[in-house]
């Protein structure tokens, strides 16, 4: 008898295939670690964002740009006739036509940029669950088109300037450093509300009653000088007073002196960012499961 064919066969034991590792991808833990490096490093991103953002606003639109001109010099007309000739409120000795519009080219920077990024998380949420990118990308890019909606009015200005003899002074070298601190203030509320309306979707129905509320309680219709002097710290809390008086007096030369209105303006405006970025980064790897 061969015994090599009476020699057991052995059973080759069962094969198990492992599955291949996953990577995934979370953000930073440490609450004060920001992701500050990887913002510039996605600043490509942040670019084409913005773009796009830019021509979605203004695509299929019969008059295109020239909505950022309509809309503060209608409300300029308003203005100037309900609380310009009928109130006859006080305009510091500027014709109230060009003292109110100065004052609405930044409000109008601020609410656009507040609004747009409050929405732009849930209005991008299909990218939230796609790939990996600093979230805070979202928020600022889509704020950028008010910055160029500000650029188009400024133009008017400038013509109204012209119109009325203002000259500008060297004064105007403050209005990049006012213009920063407009649109950090936006992007400062916005980084709250953005990472709250993620959560609680009735966020977004608050916004225009805030902005509504704010408008009234920002000096656009009327000067800060109307305020008691002994109430002037707590009018200063709110940041677009300082930002607004400003632009007066940075364009139109008038005789308010930048005081502890524009000192509260930039403590609340960097207090008010500081915190939003802290807490749109701790609520960020929340935002694929509820977006």
């Amino acid at each position: 008898m061969d015994l090599v064919s009476q020699a057991p066969r052995e059973v080759p034991s069962q094969v198990t295939l492992t599955p291949p590792p996953h990577l995934i991808l979370v953000p930073e833990t440490p609450l004060w670690n920001l992701p500050l490096r990887e913002i510039w490093e996605y600043r490509e991103l942040l670019l084409f964002m913005a773009w796009r953002d830019v021509k979605v606003r203004y695509r299929q639109t019969v008059l295109g740009a020239t909505w950022a001109i309509v809309q503060p010099l209608t409300a300029m007309v308003i203005f100037s006739i309900v609380f310009g000739q009928l109130a006859k409120l006080p305009s510091d000795g500027i014709p109230y036509p060009i003292f109110t519009y100065t004052a609405l080219l930044p409000w109008n920077l601020f609410a656009g940029a507040l609004t747009r990024a409050t929405s732009s998380l849930v209005g991008n949420a299909h990218l939230l669950t796609k790939v990996y990118f600093p979230r805070v990308i979202i928020p600022v890019s889509a704020m950028v088109s008010s910055v160029i909606d500000f650029g188009v009015s400024f133009v008017i200005l400038l013509g109204m300037m012209l119109y009325y003899g203002i000259e500008p002074t060297w004064r105007l070298a403050a209005l990049p450093f006012l213009l920063l601190l407009a649109f950090v203030a936006a992007l400062g509320v916005g980084l709250w509300l953005s990472a709250l309306n993620v959560r609680y979707r009735d966020v977004s129905y608050i916004i225009p009653f805030l902005i509504q509320v704010w408008l009234y309680a920002s000096p656009v219709a009327y000067s800060s000088t109307l305020i008691p002097t002994q109430w002037r710290w707590l009018y200063g809390l709110n940041p677009l007073v300082g930002v607004i008086e400003g632009f007066r007096w940075a364009l139109l030369g008038t005789s308010w002196q930048p005081d502890i209105l524009v000192l509260l303006s930039v403590v609340i405006v960097m207090v008010t960012f500081v915190t939003g970025l802290l807490y749109f980064h701790r609520m960020e790897e929340t935002f694929a499961d509820v977006a």
